[in-house]
């Protein structure tokens, strides 16, 4: 089920060897890993988490797809034993399907704190299964959780399925039966009573103060990050020319000048200046992955769910706007749990403004380049706050093209402390997928601006006889009224492939290292300029990525399409008003 700490599960078992992976029959990617269960290595498949296999969802429609054309050795059901009367009818559905199957009851210390008390051996002889109960938060009951599924996957007959729908009991057969485990094996309260969460969510989600409250503590995490980051990534920065300098004179020897300007200053120059500001993306990973953990994400959906119901959206939808500051291709990936699908192309619409990690990194350059530590906490919240407006204003005019009513049921889970491994592995896991897009899209994207800079042969780099030149005099009058040089154009261009190239781009078109960036962003550009490219580059178009996964999702060009206008008609709009509004008042 969601929200049982399953994902959380899944990384204990894991660590960091998870990959996504196609699977026949099923036109989205799951998560996997091989773990080694004893003298076995096994294939574990993270499916989306769900309620009920006789759901309309995309996501119970993946699962029921899942277990009908994949050969399936074992099925881990994973519960929240605090909420085991509310969560067993989904085990019992499973076990009618006559797949071999064993059930995990996390949670167990948040479930005892509630004085929930379940006799496992005595509804693992009723199930007929093995039922265990674990904590992942905490590592608790990993090792015998291993342990049996080995043992489990030895004794395991794995049946054929067909239709999932004719093998499955009828609605009152499992509630009936539920109940009568129920009464068997779990003992536990009238009303489950958190006093810790209570009091909070007096304060925390009061009707004037709860959203004052969630923005102001954003602004102070943001503050937060800026004052440790700084340091760490002025670290990392030394480490990096220290490095291009102990291999930058050995080569020279070695390659010709061309072949050595394209490794050192077009690959590696614009990898270096990315790779410069991971600290401070791990840093901005491991405080929201804390947020998260704390159980305070899910009463920000709560917050401003009546809100966003007068936008055509939902509280979740604002979820997943957070979750589009890592990546807005997993946030559009995950509109799966919306059944309309007015909703999900509406929602898929407003997402691509969540300010994503690769648009962080540009806008912390530039803020530390061109702003006073005083101001750089503020630039960069006005730019979130944006960003919200920009998709409360894309959801109120297309909120009648894709009208849609769905009823939402929000969870409040209790608060916890955030667990430091947990957000250690978040953070890690972003920083990884990170590093798979720079080989992907930063080194070609950076090599490619490199040879236009360099070619054709015999010209000067970066000069108006250049390729780089003669497209900067192309976008050039495109980009002139909103305050970009012709090249911050062309570093635009290249940034509709995926942003993170952006910042590569203009280390290569400047002609300098990641050391020498600043000068030349503080030599080009003044903050109105600055703060102009920023507002441009958070509002237009989504990379490739987040396009291929919308038509993916919708399977619609049209919406693929008016994604790609509308933004980029947004972006040039905002820009071109603030920048010429800013000159008009003498900044």
């Amino acid at each position: 089920m969601p929200n049982t700490g399953k994902s959380t599960l899944f990384n204990r078992l894991t660590g960091a060897s998870a990959r996504t992976g196609n699977w026949p029959g099923l036109t989205v990617e799951l998560l996997s890993a091989r773990l080694p269960l004893g003298a076995e290595m096994v294939e574990l498949v993270d499916l989306p988490g769900i309620y009920d296999l006789h759901g309309m969802t995309e996501d119970e429609h993946v699962v029921r797809r899942f277990l009908e054309r994949v050969p399936v050795d074992l099925i881990v059901v994973v519960l929240n034993a605090a909420q085991i009367d509310r969560q067993l009818s989904l085990l019992l559905q499973v076990r009618t399907l006559g797949l071999p199957v064993m059930a995990v009851l996390n949670m167990r210390d948040e479930a005892k704190r509630f004085g929930v008390s379940i006799d496992v051996n005595r509804l693992g002889d009723s199930l007929g299964f093995p039922v265990l109960e674990i904590s992942a938060r905490r590592a608790e009951g990993i090792g015998p959780l291993r342990q049996a599924m080995g043992s489990c996957l030895r004794a395991a007959r794995p049946l054929p399925l067909s239709e999932i729908a004719e093998r499955l009991a009828p609605d009152e057969t499992i509630q009936d039966e539920a109940e009568s485990l129920l009464r068997v094996a779990v003992k536990a309260p009238h009303q489950l009573s958190d006093r810790m969460s209570e009091r909070l969510d007096r304060i925390l989600l009061h009707r004037v103060w709860g959203l004052p409250i969630f923005f102001a503590s954003l602004f102070l995490l943001f503050q937060l990050i800026f004052t440790l980051g700084a340091p760490l990534q002025d670290l990392v920065e030394g480490l990096l020319v220290g490095l291009r300098d102990w291999v930058a004179e050995p080569l020279k020897g070695i390659l010709p000048a061309f072949g050595h300007g394209l490794l050192m200053e077009g690959a590696f120059d614009g990898l270096a200046t990315v790779a410069s500001f991971l600290p401070v993306i791990a840093l901005f990973f491991i405080v929201m992955s804390a947020v998260e953990d704390s159980g305070y994400l899910a009463r920000a959906a709560f917050l401003v769910d009546g809100f966003m119901g007068r936008l055509g959206l939902d509280g979740r939808g604002f979820v997943l706007h957070l979750f589009g500051m890592g990546c807005n291709v997993p946030a559009v990936m995950g509109t799966r749990v919306m059944r309309s699908p007015a909703l999900r192309a509406l929602t898929m619409l407003v997402l691509p403004f969540a300010l994503c990690a690769a648009r962080l990194q540009v806008f912390l350059f530039l803020i530390a380049a061109l702003f006073a530590p005083a101001q750089a906490a503020i630039v960069l919240f006005s730019l979130y706050v944006l960003s919200l407006l920009a998709a409360v204003l894309t959801a109120w005019l297309f909120k009648r093209r894709y009208a849609a009513i769905e009823p939402v049921i929000l969870e409040l889970p209790p608060y916890r402390l955030p667990v430091v491994g947990t957000m250690l592995k978040t953070a890690w896991g972003e920083i990884a997928h990170f590093l798979r897009r720079a080989t992907r899209f930063i080194v070609l994207g950076v090599v490619a601006i490199w040879l236009l800079t360099h070619l054709p042969w015999g010209v000067d780099a970066a000069s108006p006889e250049s390729y780089a030149g003669q497209l900067s005099a192309f976008v050039g009058p495109i980009f002139a009224p909103l305050g970009f040089d012709a090249l911050l154009g062309v570093a635009l261009l290249f940034g509709f492939v995926a942003k993170e190239i952006v910042l590569g781009g203009l280390a290569v078109l400047y002609g300098v290292g990641e050391d020498g960036l600043t000068a030349a962003v503080q030599q080009h550009m003044d903050g109105v300029q600055a703060y102009s490219f920023m507002l441009f580059t958070l509002l237009y178009t989504p990379c490739i990525s987040t396009l291929a996964a919308i038509r993916s999702e919708s399977k619609s060009w049209r919406l693929t399409l008016t994604s790609v206008v509308w933004s980029v008609g947004l972006a040039y709009v905002v820009s071109l008003a603030f920048y010429q509004a800013a000159r008009a008042l003498g900044f």
